[in-house]
């Protein structure tokens, strides 16, 4: 087949899904009973956002981000672990799978049954996610934060697309990166030679 790129290394959150409606029907689903998670949640997105502007390799961002929210809010870091897993990871699920992008995800199915190589890389665990999104097998790769073999630093930095690419074999002038945030999926790409498209 010829394709100007061997691989396409996918964002999630955001990319794979419609993240606001998503967003929206999980605050409808905290007002309900969970106000006592929405400051820790708040704050650990915060503290995402402060782990991105670092350049020193943070060895496991998640478990910083975890320890970082916990000290601001004098919690237990398993507290915080566990109301971020409930309400960030396990609860969107059966909205994920309503606000998929149905199109992008038909287009990187052909890809892949086309001989296409695909990788998943993530500031944020994506296996459950995958599999709400009913495409947990298409990737070969996962790259994703708070996961085994997850990357050392967040985006912007490339490291996560650097490697997703290494373990597929694949270089990175061949790689295409599909993402929803121009400073942080465009930017790691840029840096790793990578081209980039933006999702909308």
């Amino acid at each position: 087949m010829n394709r100007s790129h061997d691989a396409w290394l996918v964002d999630l959150d955001g990319t794979l899904y419609e993240a606001r409606p998503v967003k929206l029907c999980m605050l409808a689903e905290l007002s309900l009973g969970g106000w006592s998670a929405l400051a820790t949640l708040r704050r650990f997105r915060v503290e995402h956002e402060r782990l991105r502007q670092l350049t020193e390799p943070l060895g496991d961002p998640y478990r910083i981000q975890l320890e970082r929210t916990a000290q601001a809010l004098a919690l237990a870091p398993e507290q915080v672990e566990g109301r971020v897993r409930e309400w960030m990871i396990e609860r969107p699920g059966k909205w994920l799978r309503r606000f998929r992008r149905a199109a992008l995800l038909d287009e990187i199915d052909r890809f892949r049954k086309a001989g296409g190589r695909l990788a998943l890389v993530s500031d944020y665990p994506a296996r459950r996610k995958l599999a709400a999104l009913g495409c947990a097998d298409w990737f070969e790769v996962i790259v994703a934060n708070g996961e085994e073999g997850g990357p050392r630093w967040l985006k912007p930095d490339p490291g996560g697309f650097l490697s997703a690419a290494g373990r597929l074999g694949i270089t990175p002038e061949r790689c295409l990166v599909l993402g929803d945030r121009p400073d942080a999926d465009g930017e790691a790409a840029r840096r790793a030679g990578m081209a980039f498209r933006h999702v909308v």
